[in-house]
């Protein structure tokens, strides 16, 4: 049994219960200790909630660190659920203490910050998880494993966006402003708000499923007048000189949570909507699309070990999360045994993932205050 705590997310955090979700949907985990808020009211509720004793909870994630990193049953593990501008330090110091993480994205404001982390990690030999959730869906392993043994041939375009609708009312001048929200304010998110956010989403799984790399970018950054971008037209080139272009936006009226994205090669494409993520359109060179379906003994891929529930029976955003979790928990007890962890265990976004997402972000907003010049990742 792995034990694990967790800092930020209280009742009130739809991140936090999605972690906490995902967590219980294997066995072999328990959550033991938490600084799910500073209030001590809500502290309560939550670990009352989820049945952690009063001894390990507390309202300063410092004085967890101290009580859990000197207890012989410490955590294996910690869940950083926080707001952004709270990443960097914790996930520091409990790596520092030799406690596995798992944070939430993007992983922090600085792109040394990022690399200093993943240097901690290593050098401690850690599990360091980095939760880029939508890399969990079947659909899009499936997807990775057909584009890496040539379905679709050479890739030769890339095109992706991730579109919401829910700070459309900020560009209404009688609008009730959401201004409240910690995730436009730049001392919680840092330089961006749309691409911190979800622009990064969509660069990591874009990667993920391709294994092309971000050489340089040129976007076009609207702020319409607030202190963080709101929507992103971004033009990327990657290493082996194909281009892509990306939309990110959360001013888009109609779209709820519009994680679309789709790759062209010489031999066919590949398309895939988060909206109905239990399917991804495919076609053959010359011949019509295909709509095909998780699980279905025609794919004749490995990804189908993913699958949690039957074909037919949809599988969704808290299946995503457990999945990337399940292999997060295989390998810190791999490790913990003194055994080897496999290719499958592995198979998660890691430290290197979130330093390529703050790049991004720095790259694009640069890009946005430079006229929409070139700017390279490295």
């Amino acid at each position: 049994m792995l034990r694990y705590g967790m800092v930020g997310g209280d009742l009130q955090s739809f991140i936090g219960g999605v972690h906490r979700t995902a967590l219980r949907m294997d066995p072999g985990v328990e959550l033991v200790s938490g600084c799910f808020s500073r209030n001590a009211e809500k502290n309560l509720a939550c670990g009352d909630m989820y049945g952690v004793s009063h001894d390990r909870l507390f309202t300063d994630w410092r004085e967890m660190l101290k009580a859990e990193a000197a207890r012989e049953d410490k955590i294996d593990f910690v869940a950083i659920c926080t707001p952004n501008h709270l990443h960097y330090e914790v996930c520091r110091e409990f790596l520092l203490a030799g406690i596995n993480v798992v944070c939430e994205k993007p992983l922090c404001f600085e792109i040394a910050e990022a690399e200093e982390l993943d240097r901690i990690a290593r050098e401690r030999d850690l599990v360091f998880g980095v939760l880029y959730t939508y890399v969990g869906y079947n659909m899009v392993k499936v997807m990775r494993e057909m584009i890496a043994r040539g379905d679709i041939g050479k890739i030769v375009a890339v095109h992706g966006r991730y579109a919401q609708n829910w700070l459309l009312d900020e560009l209404s001048s009688d609008s009730n402003s959401n201004e409240n929200v910690w995730r436009t304010k730049p001392e919680f998110s840092g330089i961006s708000n749309a691409i911190g956010d979800i622009g990064t989403h969509l660069e990591y799984i874009i990667h993920y499923v391709t294994g092309l790399n971000i050489k340089r970018l040129c976007a076009t950054v609207d702020c319409y007048g607030k202190k963080l971008d709101y929507n992103n037209s971004i033009l990327v080139e990657y290493d082996n000189g194909v281009h892509g272009c990306y939309w990110v936006s959360q001013v888009a009226a109609g779209q709820i949570n519009g994680l679309k994205f789709g790759i062209y090669g010489t031999e066919g494409s590949l398309e895939w909507e988060q909206h109905y993520p239990d399917y991804a359109v495919y076609t053959k060179r010359g011949q019509a699309p295909q709509t095909i379906c998780r699980g279905a003994g025609y794919l004749n891929v490995n990804a189908n070990a993913n699958i949690r529930i039957p074909t037919g029976h949809p599988e969704g955003f808290y299946c995503a999360f457990a999945n990337i979790y399940r292999n997060i928990v295989r390998t810190i007890e791999k490790k913990k045994k003194g055994q080897t962890p496999n290719a499958n265990d592995l198979d998660f976004p890691t430290s290197e993932a979130g330093i390529e997402g703050v790049k991004f972000i720095h790259a694009v907003i640069e890009s946005g205050k430079k006229d929409s010049q070139w700017v390279y990742m490295d």
